[in-house]
């Protein structure tokens, strides 16, 4: 760096490569034959761009041969410490004045929701809502700080006139921000710190001011550091005019800086004709690539024609009319209208290639499929770049396929990791007051039963999943200890597992009883019951690292804001915060395979380069604006837009084009249906125009990962027509499984002959089957013992543990109908119930038909009743005359044959005692379908018991001691379940089917 003529300020080009090509650079330049690079200070951006120069500098090391080297300190700008770090560079004697601690923004933030909810008073949102805003508003206030303005300047009167014009809303927003602003300023003067923003501006002053006057002996080179915050640009223009110093700027793109109309097509970008002048105007571009960099420049005062290109190249450089291509591709709206001139060497995008899949699926398949082509290529590295997340875990799973563990850099959310799971999972147990769901989902969890057998421990969970099938049982932990004794009668092991989780769980349901409870209590009783639950295991692992500094930081600076919330609203706060950390995997993926976010990716490079993702809302991601200050305040304060953000995203794509080999990938369709190709993606598309567009196609690894899974169409899946041996037909018919046998032969071959069950989901809603039985116990035991019909039924609820929410949405029905059942037995007075939930059975012809009926009434005359309680609508005449609803005619063939103990007689009525709606609006009605006066089907009673055997032998003849088939949906206008459809795979065959030769012949 000779020429010390002006400041010190380069670019390197984005087909160089910036970190390798920094450090080609550097080692020339400041390379000392004892001290190696030990005296040169890099300002890097970020830890991760640490991480990458000092990569850089092994690979130049290799590929130079060289056995060592010490390494230049590198400090990162956006450090709280930068003082440390610096040391004697920022205070050489250590005499200096010490700069205020940074408060902690942990602290800040639970401060300022105290704040806001004191502001606001009653109107202030509540739990996660309010700590929500008010990380919004510390946000608000860094982007103010990082900007240099003062709390004040929003009270001046350029911008109290532009909020008197904006909506109410708007205007609301601005005075709260205002107040809390200064109460948060207040406190903070009151302790003696500063805010993180305050503090990085006030150490970039301070660096400043001391290099400026007495320039450092040692180089300083500033690398990479893209932020245009000021206080930053004025250190940044230090670092340049130092007499061994440099500012190194990423993809600068010198051709149009170069062209004075296209540089200030860009706009304003900060420089303002006058003090007062608004610093971005409306015509801003502020989406494109370069847009951010000449804001730098700008706050810098460096004119564009005085940086100079970096003429050292990286290992993995591109050609050198990559960078020309890519300038061309993102040139201004007026200045792209040369495209149509452009020689074809200048639309050529040599390298690169486009690929689109039908969805995000397919395409991560493609690209874990160009990843494994690649690295059959010796030392050929490869990365994929996406800002889209789930894409990035889809193609990480894919790479599996082949044993490649890729290092996916930008991490998982700590919310979906397995500590993070645990923690959530107790917190919800902890709010929903152990409903089944978190509750079973929290003991099924892999890390849960330290101390414990895992074996016999997932027995235990299974079995109380299965008695907890169906509504929800009351809250706590109480209730649940009868259904863990009915899910292991006999079991005092069971009883003891359950006694050491209860123990476990009991603290957090006794805090969820509070109103409000103070967050670190919660934080605390949550960490005590997941060591219980989990042992060491929960922070064994990088996810439970993480999960415990959380926690530990959150907790203390909880416990000194003494900061209050409602337990229902923890697991909503928790997973907010889960969801901000990134979990990152420990070193020992793939060498030559990384998976990085946009942030991440910046100064890397690669050989082969895929950028994924490329649709509109993804990358760009759709920008949103500021929650608590309209935008033309913010433009008025020189704060850049909400689409600042696009242009960032677009400087990463041309950096990522810079590479070698790229490919640029999106999806036809994404989770939300037909995505839109991203803007980026369509500007390569028209550069390339149709003739070359084809030339830059990899269509053809699309077509390879659906080769990949292809498999031949199955051939039609035919209507199910099992058909068992005479052994394993020969079964039990109950009164109710006959109706299911003629209607649906399948169903009652699952049911009778596999012995198939469905199970009810947990938290159902209270099905017929539940009502039916809870109805059923209610009647049975007024009719044996007496009392209080509603006395009986409000015991009955409370044995099934029925929950309150239910009980009082379907109580007032069912008490009803039972009143309107209490009356009708006061009326009928033809007869007397001698039998109240009788089993009965009869075997006919070597097969034994038995049921269960609810009531059977003697009349004087000798004859019997068969009643069968509904709490629905019961079986029409016409499915009774059809054969498909023979339950009262099987229960009566069973009484006429004695099959009932003490019965005797012959059933001459046939009775649905329905609890539903009447006619009348009311509860409760009887209905017989018996074809008799004015009824125009049914079976005529006299031959209803005849009817209902000439049914039963048909049925026997053809399925129980025959031979036809159980073929599915025979008859398919008859009311059946829909329990063993996915048995059957109904939906295969149903309507395509057109063999209907055995449907409807029963």
């Amino acid at each position: 760096m000779a020429d010390r003529s002006g400041p010190a300020v380069y670019s390197i080009a984005a087909h160089r490569g910036f970190a390798d090509a920094l450090v080609a650079g550097l080692l020339p330049r400041y390379r000392e034959a004892d001290v190696g690079l030990a005296r040169l200070t890099l300002l890097l951006p970020s830890q991760r761009a640490a991480r990458t120069v000092t990569e850089a500098f092994i690979r130049l090391f290799g590929e130079q041969g060289l056995d060592g080297l010490l390494m230049p300190r590198m400090a990162v700008v956006g450090d709280l410490d930068l003082d440390e770090t610096l040391g004697p560079l920022l205070d050489p004697l250590g005499q200096g004045t010490q700069t205020p601690p940074a408060a902690d923004p942990v602290r800040r933030w639970l401060r300022v929701a105290a704040i806001i909810a004191d502001t606001m008073g009653a109107d202030a949102p509540r739990g996660a809502a309010l700590l929500r805003l008010a990380r919004e508003t510390c946000q608000t206030m860094d982007r103010l700080l990082v900007e240099d303005i003062a709390p004040e300047t929003l009270l001046g009167d350029k911008v109290i006139g532009i909020v008197g014009d904006q909506a109410d809303h708007w205007r609301e927003a601005t005075r709260l921000f205002l107040t809390v602003q200064n109460a948060w300023l207040d406190e903070l003067d009151a302790r003696g710190e500063i805010d993180a923003a305050t503090r990085r501006n006030r150490l970039f002053e301070r660096a400043a001011a001391a290099w400026k006057e007495k320039p450092p002996a040692n180089p300083i080179v500033a690398a990479g550091v893209t932020s245009a915050a000021p206080a930053l640009a004025r250190l940044l223009r230090v670092v340049s005019e130092l007499p061994r110093g440099a500012v190194i700027l990423p993809d600068l793109d010198l051709d149009l800086a170069s062209d004075e109309d296209a540089w200030s097509e860009l706009g304003r970008a900060g420089a303002t004709d006058s003090p007062d002048g608004e610093p971005f105007g409306l015509h801003d571009a502020v989406t494109h690539p370069q847009f951010h960099l000449k804001l730098l420049l700008n706050r810098m005062g460096i004119n564009p024609g005085e940086v100079r290109p970096w003429h050292r190249a990286g290992v993995a450089a591109a050609s050198p009319a990559r960078s020309h291509t890519i300038s061309s591709l993102f040139l201004p709206p007026r200045a792209s209208a040369c495209w149509v001139d452009l020689p074809p060497e200048r639309r050529r995008l040599s390298g690169v290639r486009l690929m689109e899949s039908a969805t995000p699926e397919e395409e991560a398949q493609a690209i874990a499929l160009l990843v494994r082509e690649a690295i059959d290529v010796p030392e050929r590295r490869v990365a994929v770049v996406t800002p889209d997340r789930s894409l990035a875990m889809r193609i990480v799973a894919h790479l599996r396929r082949w044993h490649i563990d890729a290092d996916d850099s930008a991490g998982r959310a700590l919310s979906q990791t397995a500590a993070g799971r645990v923690f959530l999972l107790l917190a919800e147990v902890m709010a929903q007051q152990a409903a089944p769901v978190p509750l079973l989902a929290l003991l099924g969890h892999p890390l849960t039963g330290a101390g414990h057998d895992r074996a016999s421990w997932l027995d235990r969970v299974r079995a109380l999943d299965l008695r907890l099938r169906g509504p929800r049982p009351p809250a706590g932990l109480a209730p649940l200890e009868g259904v863990v004794r009915k899910a292991a009668p006999g079991d005092d092991g069971a009883l003891v597992w359950w006694q050491h989780i209860t123990d476990i769980l009991a603290p957090l349901l006794d805090l969820a009883e509070q109103e409000d409870a103070l967050f670190s209590d919660m934080l605390a009783a949550l960490t005590t019951a997941a060591e219980a639950l989990c042992g060491t295991a929960i922070w064994a692992r990088e996810d439970g690292r993480a999960l415990a500094r959380l926690v530990e930081d959150v907790r203390d600076k909880a416990a000194d804001a003494g900061t209050l919330l409602n337990p229902a609203e923890l697991p909503a706060v928790l997973r907010d915060l889960t969801d901000t950390v990134a979990v990152r995997p420990p070193y020992g993926g793939h060498s030559r395979v990384a998976v990085y976010g946009l942030l991440e990716s910046r100064m890397t490079r690669a050989d082969l380069v895929i950028c994924a993702g490329l649709n509109e809302g993804t990358w760009p991601q759709k920008p949103g604006p500021d929650p608590v200050l309209p935008p033309a305040v913010l433009r008025a304060l020189g704060v850049p837009g909400a689409d600042f953000r696009i242009g960032l995203s677009a400087h990463d794509l041309a950096g990522a084009l810079g590479a070698p080999q790229v490919v640029l990938s999106r999806s036809a369709r994404d989770a939300d249906g037909p995505a839109v190709p991203s803007r980026f993606l369509l500007r390569v598309q028209a550069l390339l125009g149709r003739d070359l567009i084809g030339q830059h196609s990899a269509q053809d690894y699309v077509a390879l990962a659906r080769t990949l899974d292809h498999a031949d169409q199955s051939p039609p899946y035919p209507r199910p027509e099992p058909c068992p041996d005479a052994d394993q037909r020969r079964v039990d018919v109950s009164a109710t499984a006959l109706d299911r046998l003629r209607s649906d032969p399948y169903q009652f071959y699952a049911q009778a002959i596999l012995r198939l069950r469905s199970l009810d989901p947990l938290d159902d809603e209270p099905s017929a089957r539940w009502k039916g039985e809870i109805a059923h116990a209610i009647l049975e035991r007024w009719h044996l013992h007496g009392g209080s019909l509603h006395t009986i039924a409000e015991q009955v609820l409370d044995e099934s543990n029925a929950h309150p929410l239910m009980r009082n949405l379907w109580l007032p029905r069912l008490l009803a109908a039972l009143d309107w059942v209490e009356r009708e037995m006061a009326t009928i007075g033809r007869g007397k119930p001698v039998a109240v939930e009788a089993k009965g059975e009869w075997n006919y012809r070597g097969v034994l038909i038995h049921g269960r009926a609810d009531r059977i009434d003697a009349l004087d005359d000798g004859a019997l009743t068969i009643v069968d309680y509904k709490t629905g609508s019961p079986p029409s005449g016409k499915e009774v005359q059809n054969g498909y609803a023979l339950q009262l005619g099987t229960l009566g063939l069973i009484a006429a044959n004695g099959g009932f103990s003490g019965i005797e007689g012959t059933p001459d009525h046939f009775e649905y005692w329905s609890l539903g709606k009447n006619r009348d609006g009311g509860f409760g009605y009887v209905s017989e379908p018996v074809m008799e006066g004015r009824k125009k089907s049914g079976i005529p009673r006299e031959d209803f018991l005849a009817k209902t055997c000439e049914f039963l032998d048909d049925a026997l003849d053809r399925w129980i001691l025959g031979r036809e088939p159980f073929t599915a949906r025979l008859n398919p206008d008859a009311p059946g379940y829909s329990d063993y459809d996915q048995l059957m795979r109904l939906d295969e065959w149903m309507g395509r089917d057109t063999d209907d030769s055995g449907a409807g012949k029963a």
